[in-house]
């Protein structure tokens, strides 16, 4: 297996080419029925959410999403929802809890759009009250982190309890390059920001804050799609097996994340 520093994974889970959120619900689910708008103000396409099947059983599906070209990246904010974004997320969540449908995410954002309007219009609020709802769902919720996960942005749709990774996603609290900004006032120290930052897959599950690495094929995900969809079914449908077993969804989440930081949380991630 090919041996890839921090920096060399953030730019494979940047790659235009690699799967998205679309691209699973497309391969992994039948009969999904997009719903869109937050019923205040517009509809947010950086966030793609609806219903669907898996495996037969429905299922709220939603995920951040990117383009793959210029254009698309213009249409979707380059991944970056607004606060309607988030909206429309927490009116599928609580349409998922009303029916007693499994809710899984797809987390792939350099985070939040930090625009003037969006801040305007209570983007703050939005992933705070997307955070307060996800704690508290009272369904199974699984996350899957596939390309970045940046910042409130992403852990608004990652409140989960079960969080998986593929093997060269990185999770953070911003940026390497903003990371580098505030700490050395040089973002051209972006790939030594990534090294001390702890953002890998691999990282993250030693330290608790996810729970399984899901394999990638030589080069990332981009390199053999249809291989990465069946890796990544085969850990999705382990996950919900395990967290309808286990039950008690909302104290289970709620354990599992005020119990990250403590000396056991990197322990027992099997």
């Amino acid at each position: 297996m090919a041996e890839y520093t921090a920096a060399q994974k953030v730019a494979i889970a940047r790659n235009a080419g690699r799967p998205g959120t679309a691209d699973y619900i497309s391969a992994l689910f039948t009969d999904f029925f997009e719903q869109k708008g937050d019923r205040q103000c517009r509809e947010d396409p950086a966030i793609l959410g609806g219903i669907a099947l898996y495996k037969g059983h429905p299922v709220t599906v939603l995920g951040h999403r990117k383009g793959k070209n210029l254009q698309d990246n213009m249409t979707f904010n380059f991944g970056m929802p607004g606060p309607e974004g988030y909206r429309k997320a927490q009116r599928l969540m609580r349409q998922a809890e009303k029916f007693r449908r499994p809710v899984i995410t797809f987390v792939d954002t350099p985070g939040a759009y930090p625009g003037l309007e969006a801040e305007a219009r209570g983007q703050g609020e939005a992933i705070a009250s997307t955070l307060a709802l996800m704690s508290s769902l009272d369904v199974p919720v699984v996350t899957i982190v596939i390309g970045e996960g940046g910042s409130g942005g992403a852990l608004a749709l990652a409140v989960a309890n079960r969080v998986l990774m593929l093997e060269h996603a990185v999770y953070s609290v911003l940026s390497p390059e903003g990371f580098a900004s505030i700490l050395w006032k040089d973002s051209g120290k972006a790939d030594q920001a990534a090294e001390v930052m702890k953002l890998t897959a691999q990282d993250l599950v030693e330290l608790g804050a996810a729970d399984e690495v899901i394999p990638e094929p030589p080069g990332g995900a981009h390199e053999n799609p249809q291989a990465v969809f069946v890796a990544v079914d085969r850990a999705l449908s382990r996950a919900l097996d395990r967290v309808v077993r286990e039950g008690d969804f909302a104290q289970k989440r709620y354990e599992k994340f005020r119990g990250m930081g403590t000396p056991d949380s990197g322990r027992d991630r099997s």
